[in-house]
């Protein structure tokens, strides 16, 4: 089923057409949440909401942009609405943040082999990155998503998105490649 005929069909009541539109993108929104906070029931619940919203506002929904791009727009301002008002932001500006401070727990060859694939090793890194270049990172190599997506999705300007796509590749190559530096040493 298509995207319109989907909204088409949720806005007609058609209930398990809205069950479907949320396996089809309960992926994106746990994703989007889940790099912001990492308190599962805090994810839980903001995915249970933005569902909610998206019902809400369906209606108003013109196609303008892709469904997906729409719902993870919803996804990531609700979570960061919520986050602000309950003061448990999980990253600084990232323009005062001291990159190095994201690595500072050193990965360790016992690391490895707590990692069963190299994958597991690589998302332990990505995931000490800060929220803002774990977010853009993940929209454009996992979903896939244009700039002007991510641009839609999180409300900063495009120079901003390219900014942040491009610290968090140098980061993660920066910390793999000193892991890569010590395999050859062994």
């Amino acid at each position: 089923m298509d995207d319109q005929s989907l909204v088409k069909s949720v806005l007609g009541g058609n209930q398990q057409a809205f069950e479907f539109l949320i396996r089809k993108y309960e992926k994106l929104v746990f994703h989007m949440i889940h790099k912001l906070t990492r308190e599962e029931v805090m994810v839980e619940e903001l995915a249970q909401d933005v569902f909610m919203k998206v019902y809400e506002k369906l209606p108003g929904f013109r196609f303008d942009s892709k469904l997906s791009t729409w719902i993870g727009t919803i996804a990531y301002r609700h979570t960061i609405n919520v986050l602000k008002k309950t003061s448990k932001m999980t990253y600084k500006s990232l323009e005062e943040a001291n990159e190095e401070q994201f690595f500072k727990e050193k990965t360790t060859p016992a690391d490895i082999l707590e990692a069963s694939s190299v994958s597991q090793f690589v998302q332990k890194n990505i995931d000490k990155l800060p929220a803002h270049y774990r977010n853009v990172l993940y929209l454009y190599h996992i979903e896939e998503m244009s700039y002007p997506e991510i641009v839609e999705i999180t409300g900063m300007p495009e120079g901003t998105v390219k900014n942040y796509l491009f610290r968090a590749r140098k980061l993660l190559k920066e910390e793999l490649s000193k892991y890569m530096q010590k395999e050859e040493l062994l």
